[in-house]
């Protein structure tokens, strides 16, 4: 199968200006993205989706391909993802003349991720001929059965599957998943039916310790903790 990463690092982040180029362990938070792709033998291009030249500039100097820059209308704060893949997919289809199988989806915001999740995913897609895409997920501590929502002046549970779910044991409800934001693989097929899932997602469990999304400064903080214990 032909792998391609597509590392999504806009310039307009709001919470931490420039956050895909904040240093972390004395180099650029992207950089540790870049690098865990191009360790993946199963992996035919790195590329850095990104609607700025200096993240461009950063990006290509640890090993990124950045063949083109993304359209303003599509780098926008309330601009999804889906918009954002299917471009890749489409310009990169054309830059490279081949046909990309699978699209892996790598948040730069996650730059500690554990070992070998690309591997893994590989082999998923081979496993699973007919799954539309791999998110990876970690199991929820506080469940979402036992959740509320504001009704009028009333409060009512956000789910109706179980009767009265949040008076039960956590131990008898089912268990839950968030996703973590690691990695999503997509499947080309999907994608093309304008969707970056699809209704069969297999599911990649890490977990809760190995996780670490980046997205205000008090996270950093707590990222470069972790990587001088990793260092230790």
């Amino acid at each position: 199968m032909n792998l391609v990463v597509v590392i999504p690092a806009r310039g307009g982040s709001k919470s931490i200006p420039l956050k895909n180029i904040q240093l972390l362990g004395g180099k650029p938070l992207i950089a540790y993205t870049i690098e865990y792709s191009k360790q993946c033998k199963n992996v035919s291009h790195t590329v850095v989706s990104t609607d700025n030249e200096e993240i461009a500039l950063i990006s290509k100097k640890y090993g990124a391909e950045v063949p083109f820059l993304r359209p303003d209308d599509i780098s926008g704060d309330a601009v999804q993802d889906y918009p954002v893949i299917k471009h890749a997919l489409e310009a990169l289809e054309g830059v490279y003349q081949e046909k990309i199988d699978a699209i892996v989806w790598l948040r730069p915001t996650s730059p500690l991720r554990p070992i070998g999740l690309i591997e893994k995913s590989y082999s998923l897609l081979e496993e699973h001929p007919n799954c539309t895409s791999i998110r990876s997920v970690v199991k929820s501590t506080e469940h979402p059965y036992r959740q509320w929502q504001i009704n009028g002046e009333f409060i009512r549970g956000v789910s109706s599957n179980i009767f009265e779910s949040y008076n039960m044991p956590r131990q008898e409800l089912p268990d839950a998943y968030f996703q973590s934001g690691d990695i999503e693989v997509v499947r080309r097929e999907t994608i093309l039916n304008n969707t970056i899932s699809g209704d069969r997602v297999i599911p990649l469990i890490i977990q809760q310790k190995d996780m670490l999304d980046i997205d205000h400064f008090n996270d950093l903080k707590k990222a470069e903790h972790k990587l001088n214990q990793k260092q230790v």
